[in-house]
């Protein structure tokens, strides 16, 4: 029985190896210099916030007993 011709071919095709450094430098990224630059108001509320916490935390023990 023959091979196919492309026996080689590994799937998924391997991706190029860019340094840590070059992948940054291609997405333009900065340093974080504070917290404030990872503040996000995320929540409009702090119930909003409260609720989430508690459906996060429920979820997580849900299956714990």
């Amino acid at each position: 029985m023959s091979t196919p011709a492309s026996e080689g071919f590994r799937y998924p095709p391997p991706r190029p190896r860019l340094s840590v450094e070059a992948m940054l430098a291609a997405k333009n990224t900065q340093p974080i210099r504070s917290l404030d630059d990872l503040a996000a108001d995320t929540f409009e509320s702090d119930e909003e916030l409260e609720e989430f916490l508690a459906f996060t935390y429920a979820e997580r023990h849900r299956d714990v007993a």
